[in-house]
């Protein structure tokens, strides 16, 4: 089978872009895996699937595969990089796409500039949306991991903006343990679904630094529902206006949140690096 593809990025999150709208494309785990390794395939976090529309009040469907082929809901960064994408390759001439995903509808918005603003739709606060196991809803929680014979407490913010995110707050993301506590609570049990582990320094109240941790990629250089949920959990403990600026290790993006009820919106840049052709 031969398939063409766009490699893209968003802050260095980067992708393979797939456009299945012309023809029936069913990958398997392991060709995902494969097209996700960086030494044998192309090398990606995520691989991002161009379908056709579901229903009539979007323009496509958007699917997004981990890197170890786990299929997931939702991903911010990609989302960037969908809309370029299906605007590049001239499958629309529309600069306000709605889309669908596994979670509902979103919408990407192509701007003069270049940069692509999405509405991220309303974050998921209640335990049993995220999925959360917790008898009632928090602004934090105090979740135990037991390890061997030791347990470690943390304190985190939890919030779903189409997948879900644990947001952690710590003094520097430049000593963060991003990679040893991030697996910790990726597969911790109070998660269902696994989860997205943040790491958020704020600066300021308009301001904030960010480390993620993504379920089935490991850490990435920017996860834009990252950038989201941290955003959202700083605002409900008080510690962030309405317009954050994100800082990431592969550069910021801009979010927006005016409170309970209203959705989250995602400034950023999404980039080609080349195209190419395979055959699985």
């Amino acid at each position: 089978m031969l398939i063409n593809f766009t490699k893209m990025h968003g802050l260095g999150n980067d992708f393979v872009v797939i456009d299945a709208t012309q023809q029936a494309i069913k990958l398997t785990t392991k060709q995902i895996q494969f097209i996700a390794d960086r030494r044998f395939g192309v090398g990606c976090d995520q691989l991002l699937l161009v379908e056709p529309a579901d229903s009539q009040d979007v323009d496509f469907r958007y699917r997004i595969f981990n890197a170890d082929g786990g299929e997931v809901e939702q991903c911010g960064n990609g989302a960037r990089c969908f809309a370029r994408f299906v605007r590049d390759q001239g499958l629309t001439d529309k600069n306000c796409i709605p889309v669908s995903t596994n979670t509902g509808k979103i919408t990407l918005q192509v701007l003069d500039n270049g940069l692509v603003r999405v509405d991220m739709g309303t974050p998921y606060l209640q335990p049993a949306e995220i999925p959360f196991v917790s008898e009632q809803q928090e602004t934090v929680y105090t979740v135990k991991s037991i390890l061997g014979n030791s347990t470690k407490t943390y304190e985190l913010g939890v919030v779903s903006v189409g997948n879900p995110h644990a947001v952690m707050l710590v003094e520097s993301v430049d000593n963060a343990p991003v990679d040893t506590v991030g697996a910790e609570l990726e597969s911790h049990p109070q998660f269902p679904n696994r989860v997205n582990v943040g790491f958020m320094q704020v600066v300021n109240e308009s301001n904030i630094r960010l480390r993620v941790y993504e379920r089935g990629a490991g850490e990435t250089k920017a996860c834009g529902t990252g950038a989201c949920a941290a955003v959202v959990s700083g605002i409900l403990r008080g510690l962030l206006a309405e317009k954050v600026v994100v800082n990431l290790p592969g550069g910021e993006l801009d979010i927006q949140w005016q409170g309970m009820g209203k959705p989250v919106y995602m400034t950023g840049p999404a980039e080609t690096v080349f195209i190419g052709s395979m055959t699985l």
